[in-house]
């Protein structure tokens, strides 16, 4: 995957994360409260935001399986992230259930990109 494409999804998420960080602490201020979820949305926005920060090391850095990598952050953010959000807003608890995928996702992106580095 070439080095813009990464860089521009990973700008496109933190330019999200800011989004529906700033949507949560205002719009949904109330919904989160109501449904005692404020630090389930506030933990799906740090992991968003640290993985879109990573897709763009991802795109700069001088590496292979970038793509591999790339896909597994955003299928973390998807999962991870997006069921979260979603728990947080509708408070269907087995949405929860969504989050260990996008983490296991993260984690294999993290262990590739220190995998790669520690070849070069």
């Amino acid at each position: 995957m070439p080095v813009n494409k990464i860089v521009t999804i990973g700008s496109l998420f933190l330019a999200l994360g800011v989004g529906l960080g700033a949507f949560g602490a205002h719009g949904l201020k109330a919904i989160l409260i109501e449904n005692n979820r404020v630090h389930t949305f506030e933990t799906a926005v740090l992991y968003h935001f640290v993985h879109g920060i990573g897709l763009l090391i991802v795109g700069v850095a001088d590496i292979k399986k970038k793509k591999a990598i790339a896909l597994s952050f955003t299928i973390g953010i998807f999962c991870f992230s997006g069921s979260l959000y979603t728990l947080a807003i509708t408070n269907v608890n087995w949405l929860g259930a969504v989050a260990p995928v996008g983490g296991a996702a993260f984690i294999l992106g993290w262990t590739l990109l220190g995998w790669q580095a520690y070849k070069t």
